[in-house]
């Protein structure tokens, strides 16, 4: 008798399960819910970023039309003709190339730049004991909330002294050493408080010193934060306008930002809007590059230095 009532105890959950599995089956179940759920989410994140797409679509679309399409009503969505010649204009009309070389060239030297300088501060702020650390962090903290229109006049001061007006090195070290570094200091700063002081200790018994610390335990873990800094620290030389319109004088040595104000027509200093717009095309693809191939880590720097 209890022999018979455990195998129908063992036996009746068995088949409730089963029963209910022939039911979602038929029904469609929580599974095609949760299909539902997903397409529904898909659209409205779809809906979402088009006000953020489709201006990239625009840039890109214009940069294919004529001189006159580009002020057609009711506007041209997308041309008939698409004149894919456009892209190379910038090319032959002037010194483009030689132009978005420099940028690519101060951005990533200004990126590896500030990538050394904030990690090695970052790492002094919060692993060193010093008298008056805090105050000096703050101070430092400060330069995030003063304009560059404000300091342009002393630093152009500063650069004039050294010589450096018309040189790529009017960009590079004040960028190394200023607000993008600053910026830097304190998410390195972020993420080595976040490290586990034992992993330190441990390194300390092995015979480390204080660099070896630095070089061989924190730098290594903190790949994500690095690749979200180089990133910031990238885009932000990429799409300097300031500096480089008062400190560059030969055209051969501007940066991006400043050769495309300069696709306007001769004589009546008119831009040339299809020309224009196929040169900014071409300026965005180094940074999209750069962000996908490093845009996880970038998501993982920002949230382990505890910034939401």
């Amino acid at each position: 008798m209890s022999r018979e009532l455990t195998t129908a105890a063992v036996v009746a959950p068995v088949d409730a399960r089963g029963r209910r599995r022939a039911r979602r089956a038929r029904t469609g179940g929580p599974d095609r819910r949760t299909r539902l759920g997903a397409i529904g989410m898909y659209v409205l994140l779809t809906l979402v970023a088009l006000p953020f797409v489709f201006p990239v679509y625009w840039m890109f679309s214009t940069g294919l039309k004529t001189y006159g399409d580009v002020f057609e009503n009711p506007p041209v969505l997308w041309p008939e003709d698409p004149k894919w010649g456009n892209y190379l204009v910038p090319f032959t009309s002037g010194p483009f190339l030689q132009q978005f070389l420099n940028s690519i060239y101060i951005a990533s030297i200004t990126t590896i730049g500030v990538l050394a300088v904030a990690s090695l501060a970052g790492y002094a702020f919060a692993r060193i004991q010093f008298r008056g650390r805090s105050v000096l962090f703050v101070v430092l903290l400060s330069a995030l909330l003063i304009p560059p229109e404000v300091t342009i006049i002393p630093l152009f001061r500063i650069v004039s002294a050294f010589g450096w007006i018309d040189s790529h090195l009017s960009l590079i070290v004040p960028a190394v050493f200023g607000v993008p570094a600053v910026l830097g200091v304190f998410l390195m700063r972020q993420f080595f408080l976040a490290l586990p002081a034992e992993l330190e200790q441990a390194g300390r018994v092995d015979g480390l010193g204080r660099f070896g610390l630095f070089a061989r335990i924190a730098l290594p873990l903190a790949k994500a934060p690095l690749a979200a800094l180089a990133i910031l620290t990238f885009l932000n030389s990429w799409n300097d306008f300031l500096e480089p319109l008062v400190f560059l004088r030969t055209q051969e040595l501007w940066t991006v930002p400043i050769a495309l104000q300069s696709f306007t027509d001769p004589i009546t200093g008119t831009p040339i809007w299809n020309v224009q717009m196929a040169a900014t095309t071409l300026s965005v693809i180094p940074v999209l590059a750069v962000f996908f191939v490093a845009q996880r880590q970038f998501v993982q720097g920002i949230a382990g230095t505890g910034i939401k």
